[in-house]
């Protein structure tokens, strides 16, 4: 087998992804080649991810040169895939998850104000909501790009905080402090880093699949994705979606919020896993059939 062709973002942290996946293959004696392709999602970042009007911003270019064989597999943050793929497109594996959960930020000035009195920076419509539901009265601003531009907008900005995913900060072992915020849901399949792959080659998806893969960590992206995908939230209606595997049992919690964080429709699930079984789908339907179905409406409609 050839050297294996590896598309990932220009980015520094998707980047340092795509290079956990050729750590992974040159431990088991395969050779790989990084190939960095600009998304048209870092190409505009003055509009906010919702407004520009489709899913699947940050891989569309990957996923292109996929298809166009112009690499072997595209390495992506899986909460940026859209649940719905393209044609002749697959997912092949998932690297075990790291760290799932945001974070917030805080500039200097704002170190001693309490969380509801704090405006915020971000342009995510879930963490909008869930904060929104927990401090109604607060302020935002739009703020877009990779983890460093967003710090030094925080420093320049006229705002008091940003929240960021925990996974990046880690990943690019940056010395800053942060806040838990046990009270955001995490995005579906949020903290894990995943490979898609052309389905016409099945080699290599299966070289890549043997030594990327964890399986734990697939159950609990499955389940997520597949709610997600159920509610048909793609990567803008206010939806958090989170697994944990504990012993024999997972734990699945989630919830769909309306803009303003006024309506939050939860689910909290404890249950044994049974292979075949498709629990997103199903813990999604209570969801619309205790008033989801009109939230999501409302939602759209708002968008």
């Amino acid at each position: 087998m050839k050297s294996i062709r590896i598309g990932t973002r220009n980015s520094a942290l998707a980047l340092w992804q795509a290079r956990e996946v050729a750590r992974h293959l040159q431990n088991n004696n395969y050779l790989t080649e990084i190939v960095p392709i600009v998304s048209s999602g870092d190409k505009n970042l003055t509009q906010p991810l919702y407004s520009l009007g489709i899913t699947g911003i940050f891989t569309r270019d990957l996923d292109v040169a996929l298809l166009n064989d112009e690499i072997d597999i595209a390495v992506h943050s899986l909460k940026d895939v859209p649940t719905v793929l393209p044609e002749n497109i697959e997912m092949i594996s998932y690297l075990e998850r790291d760290f799932p959960h945001d974070v917030l930020i805080r500039k200097e000035s704002a170190q001693n104000k309490e969380f509801h009195e704090l405006k915020l920076a971000t342009s995510s419509l879930r963490r909008r909501a869930f904060w929104l539901k927990n401090f109604p009265q607060a302020e935002f601003s739009d703020i877009r790009g990779n983890i460093q531009t967003r710090l030094q907008k925080l420093e320049e900005g006229d705002f008091d905080a940003t929240i960021l995913s925990l996974a990046g900060i880690k990943r690019m072992k940056m010395d800053i402090d942060y806040e838990m915020l046990p009270f955001l849901i995490p995005a579906a399949s949020q903290g894990v880093i995943a490979v898609a792959g052309h389905s016409e080659k099945t080699e290599i998806n299966e070289v890549v699949r043997q030594f990327t893969n964890h399986t734990k960590t697939q159950i609990c992206v499955e389940i997520e994705r597949s709610f997600l995908n159920t509610l048909e939230g793609g990567c803008t209606a206010p939806i958090g979606a989170f697994a944990e595997i504990f012993d024999d049992q997972i734990r699945f919690k989630a919830a769909l919020c309306s803009l303003d964080g006024r309506n939050c429709i939860a689910t909290d699930e404890n249950f044994v896993y049974e292979e075949g079984e498709n629990y997103g789908k199903k813990f999604a339907k209570i969801v619309l059939e205790n008033g989801g179905k009109e939230l999501m409406a409302e939602i759209k409609n708002q968008l």
